[in-house]
């Protein structure tokens, strides 16, 4: 636990250096086997990216270090409770473990609210604030028939 409350003082310290150089207030590091893997901190403002949250940066940057997207064998210690982006982004990836500092009240408090988006996911697209229309008839499911097919011939 001492190595864990050590790896969030680092991605805290991250998100306040972060801050000093114009980006936003959150810092995340990803370790592995009880070393640093990567560490980011966010970068929305600073390269006018809505996805460069330092959980993402960091995710991505640990699967080019380990050259896998498979993460499992991986923690996350985040400056704050990931996003619903983030959150989204850590089970794709396969991380179990996520060590974080405040939580989405804190970021809210700081303006940084989430609960749109937490409370538009669990609606049927037809019912979310943004207009979400399916056209089915375009040769979409085409698609998923060929990565069907080609499924056992790729190897990851």
């Amino acid at each position: 636990m001492e190595n864990d409350k050590l790896f969030l003082c680092r991605a805290i310290e991250i998100a306040t250096n972060g801050i000093l150089i114009g980006g936003g207030p959150f810092g995340a590091v990803i370790v592995r086997d009880n070393k640093i893997i990567s560490e980011a901190f966010n970068r929305v403002i600073l390269n006018n990216d809505p996805t460069a949250h330092a959980e993402i940066l960091a995710i991505r940057l640990a699967s080019s270090v380990l050259q896998s997207r498979d993460l499992q064998e991986c923690t996350l210690y985040t400056s704050c409770e990931p996003c619903p982006m983030c959150l989204g982004a850590i089970y794709w990836c396969g991380i179990t473990r996520v060590f974080y500092s405040c939580d989405r009240t804190d970021a809210e408090r700081a303006g940084f609210s989430d609960k749109l988006i937490y409370n538009e996911i669990m609606l049927d697209p037809s019912k979310r604030k943004i207009s979400f229309i399916r056209l089915t008839d375009l040769g979409g499911k085409e698609v998923f028939r060929k990565w069907d097919e080609l499924e056992n011939k790729v190897t990851y």
